[in-house]
């Protein structure tokens, strides 16, 4: 958990919503110079805060409208806080809980040094990170329908597998091998939905890789060094990532990606685990699928596998090798080095 912790003259704490945003300002003492709700309109916002613009602080909670409060603050040279929501729980500790109340108690935080900071996804790649999430949202949902159409094989028992219908080619006269109308009927309606997904993923994804190239193609060459590393893995883990900079340790970059567990410990003794879901879904789901695709005809990391499985259980196992990847991920992006898979099957063996 990182603070901001610099001072300045003014300190502006922002309960934002989508259609209005409850504005707090602070001066240095901590006395409130001004309240008030205003539209989300930055000429509203920026006729509030002129006043107090010299040596100003905005922080706002981290939720689905910050975006344009953001670029606004970096367009006006105003320092821009966003704060972590699971971390901001004083703000739902009183008593009492309302938008006048929040901002006021956001302003606090950034005053006191104790508004714990997210992430403020720069500008130049947030929006391709954007697309690239909704580019998987879509795939999932064609996942979904391809597990529809086999479930309905299985409902009605069909007395041959259908195969991997993951593929056109292995489509063929589908619909057919269902004998009644009405089923027929919604497997046509799974497949036409299936072939429209198909066609706006593959238009997305060749977007995506002629952006990517643009951004950052350094940094997806040394990503795409990884076996079972590819286009969609490579992609997502270059913009989650952004910056490796970002990250001062090794342990704060798997933290990040959920590769770890964090333990509760008190006066010596240990309370189980908390706060698996704090961190990046995004990474932590594309390094668990490099894992294992990286083992697909490769015996060496097999055997790595398992000789962890052995000793920790199969599903330890890959939690382990998902970690030792995300360390060696984090070295490559620092050290500018693509990936070397000796050193990599080494450590801990």
């Amino acid at each position: 958990m990182r603070f901001y912790t610099k001072q300045h003259q003014h300190y502006c704490g922002v309960d934002l919503h989508a259609g209005a945003m409850y504005v707090c300002i602070l001066d240095a003492a901590g006395e409130i110079v001004a309240h008030q709700n205003i539209p989300t309109r930055p000429k509203s916002f920026l006729r509030l805060i002129k006043p107090y613009r010299k040596d100003l602080a905005v922080a706002a909670e981290c939720m689905f409208c910050w975006y344009w409060l953001a670029d606004l603050c970096a367009e006006e040279g105003i320092a821009f806080v966003l704060g972590h929501a699971l971390y901001m729980r004083a703000i739902h500790g009183g008593k009492a809980k309302n938008d006048r109340i929040d901002s006021h108690k956001i302003a606090v935080l950034l005053r006191g040094g104790t508004l714990p900071q997210a992430y403020v996804y720069p500008k130049g790649m947030r929006s391709t990170r954007d697309l690239l999430r909704r580019r998987n949202h879509l795939a999932r949902k064609k996942a979904e329908l391809l597990s529809h159409i086999q479930n309905t094989a299985t409902q009605y028992n069909l007395p041959e597998p259908l195969g991997r219908i993951a593929k056109p080619s292995e489509r063929g006269d589908l619909p057919a091998r269902f004998a009644d109308p009405a089923v027929r009927r919604m497997v046509e309606v799974d497949l036409a939905t299936i072939e429209h997904y198909e066609h706006l993923l593959d238009g997305l994804e060749r977007e995506l890789v002629r952006m990517a190239t643009l951004h950052d193609p350094v940094n997806l060459a040394l990503l795409q060094s990884i076996p079972g590393v590819g286009r969609i893995l490579g992609l997502v883990m270059l913009y989650e990532i952004e910056d490796i900079a970002r990250f001062p340790r090794v342990q704060d970059f798997a933290s990040y990606c959920r590769l770890v567990k964090p333990s509760k410990e008190s006066n010596g003794k240990t309370y189980g685990h908390s706060g698996k879901k704090i961190g990046n879904a995004h990474l932590r789901w594309a390094f668990a699928e490099a894992v294992v695709l990286m083992l697909k005809g490769n015996k060496p990391a097999q055997a790595v596998v398992q000789k962890l499985a052995s000793k920790h259980g199969k599903g330890k196992a890959f939690a382990i090798l998902s970690h030792r990847l995300g360390r060696a991920v984090y070295y490559m992006l620092k050290n500018q080095v693509p990936f070397d898979p000796q050193q990599f099957l080494r450590q801990g063996t």
